[in-house]
């Protein structure tokens, strides 16, 4: 078995050993320590039952894809599918009948929220692990990614998270700076600002298969809590696929492993510790059927069934990530759940073990909608209204209006989708650029732009704040113009395909037929003629995009690429203001750019 190590250790034990710790720099201690999994030992043990022989109650509060979204999410990222008459969702908590009475549609989420259901929950059972399984921060609305998503960290500190296995968007602006968010110190733009007093993360992050080196991983691949008479590990890691959704000079000199074979490796490590239960947190997931409720499953194959059923008998549970969807299942039998995202969702995991045989005796698992009808946690609040606060003048300002929602789909062509590709054409339409197309990644659109109180017309239009602007598309990429073939656009298009469901580029200037999983080539039109094959085209993306993210290889094939932009760059989020500024109101543009067959 090859033993895999880390080059972090947990700044609490260093300090227990009294071993000195200090950021010798804006991006933390540069010094690279070996370590082995982290012995989390709590402070319960006044709290677990004097009888070692008696059976343990341990219970798991799982969250996922919480993305630094510290005040309630609006439109379709802010409510949970919910069947009528759930005994959970009351009569205040303003649930919406939807698809003829079959689901409710029920807002939830807001980290004070949050904090609240799990406090109350934790409050049942002192014997209790709180634990993420990624994408805490990255990809976050304004007032967390103003602060370089400290706010949230500091809303995680406070609700009591023990573990986060990290995701995907863990990485979006390299280990240094990620190592930053566990260790503390200023951020390198702000050393001198109110940044510099960040005292890093309460909890540990996991990374088993994220190494670094041969056999060294970017964070503890795992940790174990100890409950008295029984411990708990617990195995945090990302999807072995990150780099087809990460920037590449983010990720530059990390590999990462495949999630079955990391696990199933270390479990004979992990058992040497006379651990009673191992808990895998993984960021990877499944989309169910469409009906499934938040606490239905849903699912039957797919890649998180296919890891769960390939992962060793000794995993009790997998709190899977990354789908942004809730399910509760048991598959390849293990319990295995996703918590939705934005902290729509808490996933409780009851465990009872036998400490003499350390051995889970009996599992449940059932999801918990975070709705908004509780009072919130008032130091969580507290948080969230000091940054919503430092935000204001630049969050609040009024960038466009609107004369109907902007809203994204999961597969399919959007009406903010075909915005966003407008405004990324409108920014290259200068001297040295004058793009044809413009694609954009769904992926990349992480939010609905609704009207305020759900009203607007043409009449009657919305304002839209640089907020609501920015939380839509906040990765702060830039675009790139490149030129294509046709034929390299063609495939482009059919690359859409390769997953299920499809992925669908968002598209200006553009405009194409499809049936079943075949673009049809004949109906493809680049600004309203049939695009040649052999014909070289100008197009315009961003360099996540460009760099062939999400599956789009092809356009790694591009030449003449350029940064768009007279400085070199424009960032997507600017290009975004700009254009509703300048078509102020705006209108939704009309679904007919990608038609079905």
């Amino acid at each position: 078995m090859r033993l895999r190590r880390s080059i972090l250790v947990l700044l609490p034990l260093l300090a227990a050993a009294s071993v000195p710790f200090v950021i010798s720099s804006c991006t933390g201690d540069d010094t690279l320590l070996n370590n082995n999994g982290v012995d989390a030992t709590t402070d319960h043990a006044a709290d677990v039952q004097a009888d070692a022989a008696s059976p343990v109650k341990v219970q798991i509060l799982g969250i996922n894809d919480f993305h630094g979204n510290l005040d309630p999410p609006v439109g379709s990222g802010g409510i949970i599918p919910a069947a009528p008459g759930d005994p959970e969702i009351g009569p205040d908590a303003g649930a919406k009948p939807r698809d003829g009475g079959t689901i409710n549609d029920v807002p939830a989420g807001g980290a004070a929220y949050l904090a609240a259901h799990i406090a109350k929950l934790k409050a049942a059972n002192p014997n209790t692990a709180i634990v993420s399984s990624g994408d805490l921060t990255g990809a976050s609305p304004l007032v967390s990614a103003l602060f370089h998503d400290e706010p949230a960290v500091h809303v995680m500190n406070a609700i009591g998270l023990d573990f986060n296995g990290v995701g995907n968007h863990e990485f979006d602006h390299g280990v240094p700076e990620l190592r930053r968010l566990q260790y503390g110190g200023c951020h390198p733009d702000e050393c001198a600002g109110g940044a510099a007093d960040y005292p890093g993360a309460s909890f540990q992050y996991l990374a088993a298969n994220v190494d670094v080196a041969k056999d060294k991983t970017v964070f503890p691949p795992y940790a174990i809590k100890d409950f008295g008479s029984v411990k708990v590990a617990f195995i945090g890691m990302t999807l072995k696929d990150t780099p087809s959704v990460t920037i590449p000079s983010a990720i530059a000199g990390l590999t990462f492993d495949d999630e079955v074979a990391t696990v199933n490796a270390l479990l004979p490590e992990i058992k040497k510790e006379n651990v009673s239960a191992i808990v895998v947190l993984l960021h990877q997931g499944n989309i169910p059927t469409d009906g499934t409720t938040y606490d239905g499953c849903g699912i039957n194959s797919g890649v998180i069934a296919d890891i769960a059923t390939k992962l060793d008998p000794a995993i009790d549970v997998v709190l899977s990530a990354h789908s942004h969807q809730p399910y509760n299942c048991t598959l390849g039998g293990k319990l295995v759940t996703s918590a939705a995202s934005f902290g729509r969702v808490v996933t409780q995991i009851e465990l009872t073990i036998d400490p003499a045989q350390h051995k889970v005796t009996a599992k449940t698992a059932k999801n918990h909608a975070v709705t908004r009808d509780i009072a919130p946690d008032p130091t969580v609040q507290g948080i969230v209204a000091k940054y919503t606060e430092l935000a204001a003048p630049r969050a609040n300002k009024v960038i466009g209006r609107i004369t109907g929602p902007l809203t994204r789909v999961q597969s399919g062509e959007s009406n903010l989708g075909d915005v966003i590709a407008d405004a990324m054409l409108a920014a290259a339409q200068k001297p040295g650029l004058l793009a044809k197309v413009a694609f954009m990644n769904p992926g990349g659109i992480r939010s609905d732009i609704p009207c305020a109180a759900n009203d607007c017309s043409a009449s009657k239009p919305s304002p839209v704040t640089y907020a609501q602007a920015f939380t839509s598309q906040p990765f702060g990429n830039y675009l790139v113009t490149m030129t294509l073939t046709g034929a390299q656009i063609r495939d482009i298009l059919q690359q859409q395909f390769n997953v299920t469901p499809a992925r669908f580029l968002q598209v200006a200037g553009i405009k194409y037929t499809y049936t079943g999983t075949t673009v049809d080539v004949s109906s493809i039109q680049i600004a309203g003629a049939a695009m040649v094959l052999d014909q070289s085209y100008r197009v315009v993306t961003n360099n996540f995009v460009a760099a062939g993210g999400d599956g789009f290889t092809v356009f790694k094939q591009g030449t003449e690429v350029t940064n768009a932009g007279p400085d070199g760059t424009i960032v997507d989020i600017d290009a975004l203001t700009a254009y509703l500024t300048a078509h102020d109101p705006l209108t939704p543009p009309t679904l007919d750019r990608i038609v079905k067959r």
